[in-house]
């Protein structure tokens, strides 16, 4: 198997594990949100991501010389900005629901996440047959996301709960700065060669030598998470349901959603790293699409659809195969860039 047809296949395992991270939520029930993201930031954004670095990193202080207080600082930049985005993305589903803030987010992100790096680093292919490819691919992403959305706006007026706290123009504002701010972990992948540049130099694996890009990353994205969660916890009084009794396996149900997370964001990165120089290009909205599609195919499966209309039913299934048609076409140009 060639390195294209692996980063492909990765990007496949990585999307199942993104979309269904969150699934170990719905058994943490006596723990409020901020309780169970608290403790999936400080294990997936901080722990992880440091042991990683250290056990497959060779002298990662001397990689972090190396690579210049410039370049790490500008991922740790992205990872901020990544990590607020995290934070009014939870804020801009309370105001305007999952379906929509979903769309504005994922749509955005897969838009700007690969756009901009393609623009930025590789403006001679943009009017290329494969260059004007990519663009049709992420625009078809957008349609998708956005059919989606409008689906999932139609199962939700289905339900009281869709009528309630709801302000749509603050909401959508937040949605929109929160899909800008999410792309910023794909661009923190694309402008943070000379991390990797310098791991490689340290000997590092091909395999791991993302990770070095990664703990920066990721590290300064869990500040924004936990002063959220903590700000959260000290307001509603919620820090004492960690000690709740009959909550012990709450801390498992929250680890696990750590290693998904986090296994399928090293998938991503060893992924860009197989698809070559444009592999943050189309592997990021390739990635985006992969996740709206299994977390579509695990609601249905879930059950969350089963009192939707057919008309919303038939719009998801159409988004869907929208998608579908973006990663076809993705992974055919991603091979003539």
């Amino acid at each position: 198997m060639d390195n294209a047809s692996t980063g492909f296949l990765l990007l496949v395992v990585a999307g199942v594990l993104n979309a269904s991270f969150a699934l170990p939520m719905k058994f943490t029930r006596r723990w409020a949100w901020e309780n169970t993201w608290a403790v999936w930031s400080a294990l997936a954004l901080l722990l992880m991501p440091l042991t990683a670095a250290v056990i497959t990193v060779p002298q990662l202080s001397h990689v972090y010389a190396q690579a210049g207080t410039r370049s790490v600082a500008l991922v740790a930049a992205c990872g901020l900005g990544w990590g607020i985005a995290q934070v009014l993305f939870g804020l801009a589903v309370d105001s305007i629901g999952i379906a929509l803030a979903f769309a504005i987010v994922l749509g955005l992100s897969a838009a700007i996440g690969g756009l901009i790096p393609f623009l930025r680093l590789h403006s001679d292919k943009v009017l290329t047959p494969a260059g004007l490819g990519l663009i049709g691919g992420v625009l078809l992403v957008m349609i998708g996301v956005g059919i989606c959305a409008r689906a999932g706006m139609l199962r939700e007026q289905m339900t009281k709960q869709a009528q309630m706290n709801r302000s749509p123009r603050r909401g959508i504002l937040m949605g929109v700065v929160s899909g800008i701010g999410a792309a910023a972990m794909n661009f923190g992948v694309a402008f943070g060669s000379p991390v990797v540049e310098a791991a490689a130099a340290h000997g590092a694996n091909p395999a791991w030598r993302m990770n070095a890009v990664w703990l920066p990353l990721m590290a300064a994205g869990a500040i924004p998470n936990l002063f959220y969660c903590a700000y959260l916890m000290r307001s509603k009084r919620t820090s004492a349901n960690f000690s709740v009794n009959g909550t012990g396996r709450y801390w498992l149900f929250a680890s696990v959603m750590a290693v998904f997370w986090f296994a399928s964001t090293l998938m991503y990165g060893v992924a860009s790293l197989k698809l070559g120089v444009l592999g943050p290009v189309y592997g990021w909205p390739f990635f985006m699409s992969l996740i709206v599609i299994v977390s579509s195919v695990i609601g249905i499966l879930a059950g969350e659809w089963k009192h939707a209309t057919r008309s919303a039913v038939g719009l998801q299934f159409a988004g869907v195969a929208v998608l579908i048609t973006s990663v076809i076409m993705l992974s055919y140009t991603g091979r003539h860039l």
